[in-house]
């Protein structure tokens, strides 16, 4: 099924999860319990990434998101990253979608990788954008930034980008991070007066570890406000208070962003079936 058809079928507010690949020196195996379990909650959809920095390929993306879809039974999204990537890396990774019967793509620009000079043949997500559109029949989604992309130069530069890629072929989008729902509808007042009219998924990543936390917010620029900051200091030495803690803060955040007509939550779970269960359990009767 499209996403992108998705949105258009039902009235309700999506609900999808990000999952990952495990690392190189672990069986892909290792993380189909997790996933089954993630499953089975019967989320809208589920993506899954190309891996920390883009570095474990798109092979293990695509067997996932093969296995979710077809074993069991949950609508996938394959994330594909491409400034380290040719042409024929990009034809690659498609063939191999078709082949698992994936027709949903997230297309990314992707991290630059230390010491890994980028191929320059893809220089943004808009070019993957359009390529993949001339390629298949694929539906696409694409990233975007609250509190605005780090190499943007200001908010203007940034939405202006966004609706290039949408112009490019970007059917849907999936937020980064944020943990301030304001800061989220002031992004949704910038798109609607750029005229970009495709659904808009908001992005939520419970807190349950604080240096993972901190890690992400380095590499996406988002902030912590007070009340998030006071959270993390009071419960950072005690694992489960936090986790727990930060699952209430997620709630809240949901429910907030459900109750003011966003077309859609999208959960990192971190390939944490607990914290997906929590949540989801939560929020079931609002959605």
């Amino acid at each position: 099924m499209k996403i992108s058809q998705l949105f258009k079928d039902t009235d309700k507010t999506v609900f999808s999860f990000e999952v990952f690949p495990p690392k190189k020196d672990s069986p892909i195996e290792s993380v189909y319990s997790k996933l089954e379990e993630i499953c089975s909650l019967k989320p809208d959809f589920i993506s899954v990434t190309y891996g920390a920095g883009g570095t474990v390929g798109h092979s293990r993306t695509a067997e996932i998101a093969s296995k979710i879809k077809n074993d069991f039974g949950v609508e996938s999204v394959a994330h594909l990253t491409c400034v380290n990537s040719t042409k024929s890396d990009i034809d690659a990774n498609l063939d191999d979608f078709v082949q698992c019967g994936i027709e949903n793509i997230l297309a990314l620009r992707g991290d630059y990788v230390s010491g890994v000079e980028p191929k320059k043949e893809f220089v943004y997500a808009s070019d993957l954008c359009s390529y993949i559109k001339k390629k298949g029949d694929f539906d696409i989604a694409g990233a975007c930034y609250p509190e605005v992309h780090i190499e943007a130069k200001d908010e203007v530069e940034d939405v202006l980008n966004l609706k290039n890629k949408v112009e490019a072929g970007a059917e849907h989008l999936i937020s980064q991070l944020f943990f301030d729902n304001s800061v989220f509808y002031r992004f949704l007042e910038r798109t609607k007066i750029a005229g970009i009219n495709v659904p808009i998924e908001a992005g939520i990543m419970p807190v349950t570890n604080k240096k993972q936390i901190e890690r992400m917010v380095s590499m996406c620029g988002a902030s912590l406000p007070a009340k998030f900051s006071k959270i993390m200091q009071k419960y950072e030495d005690k694992p489960e208070a936090l986790r727990d803690a930060g699952i209430a803060y997620a709630v809240e955040q949901i429910v907030d962003l459900i109750a003011n007509g966003v077309d859609g939550i999208h959960l990192y779970t971190m390939n944490n079936p607990y914290v997906a269960r929590k949540i989801t359990a939560a929020i079931a009767n609002l959605l």
